[in-house]
């Protein structure tokens, strides 16, 4: 006989941004997106976007898809299954139904990005080719794991999607968008730094009151950077649109 179906997320179910309510496995999709933390490369694809002189808003929409299918989505799947025999969400999703999402994410993302790379923004090239090397060599944790660190991170999760979303819209790179590119990468390393020990005293019982403190300033950190984050890009697009 088999027990009864579980009714809680699993493993990092107890984390802030998963969902206590509605079915099991959507909960756990929704906590596998890690939706704050996408929700920050989103926006830094969107800032990257409005610094742009002219906005071309199709190109700003594209660019969010693909970021959002190509790590939102696609990333975080290979991330529960590259975790070294860990399974952070639990059995809810099979190892086969975590390389089809895999798949069918990283397929609409790159079949996105290849209508506007072969038609206007042929740039764009050198971020594909970089972002797909970082999906599978940070998440998997391939090269024993020598791209697996938080400066990569900050590389791919902070700094390429600035460049990608201005590279989206004018096919060039500028100082500025240097320069943006490496302070929303700074916002991604402080995003990790403060989520590899959160996640550490999250997943044990507390010893002391002082370690539950330390989780809950963490836990406060992690909202303030990507719900700020956030709030900054639309803050920006919302100033492109009615400026």
């Amino acid at each position: 006989m088999t027990g009864p179906e579980p009714t809680e997320v699993p493993g990092r179910g107890g984390e802030w941004f998963v969902p206590r309510w509605g079915p099991l496995k959507l909960r756990t999709f929704l906590g596998l997106l890690f939706l704050p933390y996408t929700g920050m490369v989103l926006a830094f694809a969107l800032i990257g976007s409005v610094l742009a002189e002219r906005v071309h808003y199709d190109r700003l929409a594209a660019i969010v898809l693909i970021y959002f299918f190509g790590l939102g989505v696609a990333a975080h799947a290979l991330d529960a299954l590259g975790s070294g025999g860990v399974k952070p969400w639990g059995t809810v999703f099979s190892k086969v139904q975590l390389w089809i999402l895999t798949v069918l994410s990283l397929a609409l993302a790159y079949g996105i990005a290849l209508f506007y790379m072969l038609s206007v923004v042929p740039w764009l090239w050198v971020v594909a080719v970089l972002e797909g090397f970082f999906v599978f060599a940070y998440n998997l944790e391939l090269f024993a794991g020598r791209f697996h660190t938080d400066r990569w991170f900050a590389v791919s999760w902070g700094t390429l999607p600035v460049l990608a979303g201005y590279l989206m819209q004018t096919n060039r790179l500028s100082l500025p968008a240097l320069l943006l590119a490496t302070a929303m990468g700074l916002f991604s390393l402080i995003e990790i730094k403060a989520s590899r020990p959160y996640k550490e005293l999250k997943r044990r019982p507390f010893r002391d009151r002082a370690e539950q403190d330390l989780m809950e300033r963490y836990e406060a950190l992690l909202k303030c950077v990507s719900m700020g984050v956030i709030a900054l890009a639309v803050g920006l697009l919302l100033w492109r649109i009615t400026g």
